[in-house]
């Protein structure tokens, strides 16, 4: 990918997790936020060109001016072996290594399910029940739906259990988030008792065609390395890896 594409990509991810506030240095973004999601709350280049150690340094400076852990999202490149070293040397570890994905819209539409996920311009509590339920972790629920409930002009999709004899509530849902040139999707959850249904294929889906329908042509999203069954479905869905990244936190 172009140095462009990589920062417009990263703005977009940080404008649709909306860390409470956001600082810029030459070559990065910053995120700060008490939440438990990494995306909001890391600081993220926005090239990938080798960072000097000085950057590295006056970053971690930040976050302990707000007594927050010091948090980065680095790419897992030849380019940035020097500042894995240096984060090592902070003391810093490496988890969590995920992949950045993406896709052209046209192929997301072609390839997904039926278009008939429901649409919202708001996440009200059924919606966010989903993050809240069996199979999930509460704590961790909640501060992703805040988290979410944040950016500013986000879609919310979901879909109910209507069919006959069902319970007739949200079982399974998501988020679009357009900006910078991106369509991205966030917070893909299933009820535990409902995966396996393709309802994950449908929100996808539905969420493509209203992106298409705003001109955005491209999509992305980001997906941890060891969830198999998401990185089937969103290699089923047409989303193929751009690179792969990993966290660097103090060690526990």
């Amino acid at each position: 990918m172009t140095q462009t594409e990589i920062e417009s990509l990263e703005r977009a991810v940080l404008a649709a997790v909306a860390p409470p506030e956001i600082e810029e240095m030459p070559g990065w973004l910053i995120g700060f936020d008490s939440s438990t999601v990494g995306r909001a709350k890391s600081a993220v280049p926005i090239s990938h060109d080798a960072p000097d150690e000085v950057a590295i340094d006056a970053i971690a400076a930040r976050y302990v001016a707000r007594s927050m852990p010091a948090i980065f999202r680095i790419p897992s490149i030849d380019s940035f072996d020097s500042a894995r070293r240096v984060l090592d040397s902070r003391g810093l570890r490496e988890c969590k290594p995920t992949q950045m994905q993406v896709a052209a819209t046209r192929d997301v539409l072609r390839i997904s399910g039926r278009r008939d996920a429901l649409v919202s311009t708001t996440a009200d509590d059924e919606w966010a029940g989903v993050f809240l339920g069996e199979g999930f972790d509460p704590v961790d629920g909640a501060s992703r739906v805040q988290v979410l409930r944040r950016a500013k002009d986000s879609l919310y999709a979901s879909v109910r259990d209507d069919e006959p004899g069902g319970a007739n509530r949200v079982v399974a849902g998501g988020v679009l988030s357009l900006s910078n040139g991106w369509a991205s999707i966030h917070g893909m959850r299933t009820a535990k008792s409902y995966r396996g249904r393709g309802l994950a294929s449908r929100i996808i889906a539905t969420l493509a065609g209203i992106a298409l329908e705003r001109g955005y042509e491209r999509m992305m999203l980001q997906v941890e390395r060891n969830n198999e069954t998401a990185q089937k479905l969103y290699a089923r869905c047409g989303f193929t890896v751009a690179w792969s990244y990993a966290y660097w936190e103090p060690a526990a």
